[in-house]
């Protein structure tokens, strides 16, 4: 009886201690737009809101949609951040990399705006139906004071994913918010 559980015990331990060293996921980040070169001089300041989402957004992890809705983790893989504070940081330092506004800040920085820029996290997973990584945020520009949406708009990038990993989901969904980015920036510095 001795020895059963003696090997019991080992492979436990072995098992344990093989989870300990690459257990750990991987983390990914998300870029901004790159700098865009001279910046022009604008009037306008604009505060971003933390993008809202569903609860599995609220959280680090790459989330897969399967065909039926269903939604679970991409095991081996977590964001840098909780994905809202990603999102929203991304955002800012797009802004601020085209050099169109005259400041870009978030609601705790106790800056006087002309608009606040507030987004919804509609989806931003892997379609695992159609093998695509899938960003579609909505966003709205309110104006300072009066509380009237100026602008709204949905902006929405499909990329395709080579293999359903950690690794391949998080950078086809950094291409696709990079294309999201591009245009959200794009309206908001045309003032819509």
């Amino acid at each position: 009886m001795i020895r059963p559980t003696l090997a019991l015990a080992a492979a436990l331990f072995a098992s344990a201690l093989g989870g300990c060293g690459g257990g750990a996921p991987l983390t990914f980040d998300l870029m901004a737009l790159p700098a865009a070169g001279r910046p022009v001089a604008a009037a306008r300041a604009i505060v971003v809101a933390e993008p809202i989402g569903i609860q599995p957004f609220e959280a680090d992890r790459i989330i897969v949609r399967e065909p039926g809705g269903a939604l679970s983790f991409l095991g081996g893989g977590q964001w840098a951040d909780r994905l809202p504070r990603l999102i929203q940081t991304r955002i800012i330092q797009s802004l601020e990399n085209a050099g169109r506004l005259r400041s870009v800040s978030r609601p705790g920085d106790k800056i006087v705006a002309d608009f606040q820029l507030i987004s919804e996290i509609r989806a931003f997973d892997i379609a695992a139906g159609s093998g695509e990584a899938v960003v579609d945020l909505s966003a709205k520009l309110i104006a300072d004071g009066t509380g009237k949406v100026a602008a709204a708009r949905i902006f929405t990038a499909r990329v395709p994913v080579t293999k359903v990993d950690a690794a391949n989901g998080a950078r086809a969904l950094d291409q696709a918010l990079g294309t999201v980015l591009a245009d959200m920036v794009g309206w908001v510095n045309a003032g819509r």
